[in-house]
């Protein structure tokens, strides 16, 4: 078993808890750089603000590429699921 396997293996649910915290720590670190990206723009984004779009943004980049993760197979599923769409 390598490294990824073994700390993927705690979850929560279907949800592996260091997906989770690695993309949330991802954007907390990038958020500077995103804003400032983001103000070319002419958008004001703050780094709570990033935070709250971790998910929606994770999903689409998953259905772009086609993986089907848990989270993705739950907000595309049309007759259940309906917390999960309410939280995205």
């Amino acid at each position: 078993m390598d490294f990824i396997e073994l700390v993927r293996q705690f979850r929560v649910g279907p949800f592996a808890v260091f997906d989770i915290v690695v993309s949330y720590l991802g954007i907390f670190l990038l958020a500077p750089r995103l804003t400032r990206l983001a103000l070319k723009v002419r958008l004001h984004i703050s780094k709570a603000q990033w935070l709250w779009l971790v998910l929606p943004i994770s999903i689409f980049v998953h259905l772009i590429f086609g993986l089907r993760t848990p989270l993705t197979k739950m907000v595309i599923d049309p007759n259940n699921y309906y917390l999960a769409k309410l939280v995205i």
